[in-house]
Parts: C-alpha cells; sequence; structure tokens
C-alpha cells in the first residue's frame, strides 16, 4: 500500500478524527461514503491497517469479535460496556511512571501501554433494573 496521502485515507482519518464512539469499519465505510459514494469497503478496511500500521490509529477488540477503532493517539484509557459492546474514553490521567516502573522491573523496552476498563454502560445498568 501506498505510504502518500491519498484523498480515501485523508477522509477516513478525518471522520474517524470527528468522533468519539470508537466505531467499527462498516460504521466508517458508512461515513466515508457520504464524501466519497463510489469507495469500496476494501479501500476502507485497507487504509484502516496502514493508518494502524503507521500509529495514526489505534485498533481496539476489546471483546474479541468487533473490532473498533480510535483517532485519538494521546494516551487515554477506556472503559468497554460488556453488554452492548459500546467503548467510551475515560479521561483519568495515564501515568508514564506504570510504563517505567514495568520496564525497570522486568528489563522490558516499554513503548506505550493500555489500560482498560470493563463493565456495564449507564444505559446498560438501567436496562437490567
Amino acid at each position: 500500500m501506498s505510504t502518500r496521502k491519498t484523498r480515501q485515507r485523508e477522509a477516513i482519518l478525518r471522520v474517524l478524527k470527528r468522533t468519539t464512539t470508537h466505531p467499527t469499519a462498516d460504521w466508517l465505510y458508512i461515513e466515508v461514503r457520504k464524501e466519497i459514494p463510489n469507495i469500496s469497503k476494501g479501500t476502507v478496511y485497507r487504509n484502516l491497517n496502514f493508518l494502524h500500521k503507521t500509529g495514526e490509529i489505534s485498533e481496539l477488540n476489546p471483546d474479541g469479535r468487533v473490532t473498533r477503532y480510535d483517532g485519538r493517539q494521546d494516551n487515554h484509557c477506556h472503559f468497554s460496556c460488556e453488554k452492548c459492546g459500546q467503548v467510551f474514553d475515560v479521561d483519568e490521567p495515564v501515568s508514564p511512571e506504570l510504563g517505567q516502573r514495568v520496564a525497570q522491573e522486568a528489563g522490558f523496552q516499554v513503548n506505550r501501554h493500555v489500560l482498560e476498563f470493563f463493565g456495564l454502560c449507564r444505559d446498560c445498568q438501567k436496562g437490567g433494573e
């Protein structure tokens, strides 16, 4: 895949960065088609793969079934609802010291770390009452 910026890649990245819902590839495909009607689903998947490999976006797969994407690349945490599958940003400070401690204690080179919380979102809690 070409490393040059393409209109399709830029559109996918733009759509992803303006949402906070951690969408699926299918959702992104539908949204990008509003801007580029003839884009194929394969093009969306290939570009998402490229953007992930280059570190421009993150892939999230908390339930092991559906991959979601995140355009936010700062250190932050996620909460994954075990009932509906939605993923939410948790705006709590991420401790860079945690990565440093793991590196020192285990002898690893830590480039980044991910912290995820799991449970029921507000809507799913209400539905269970």
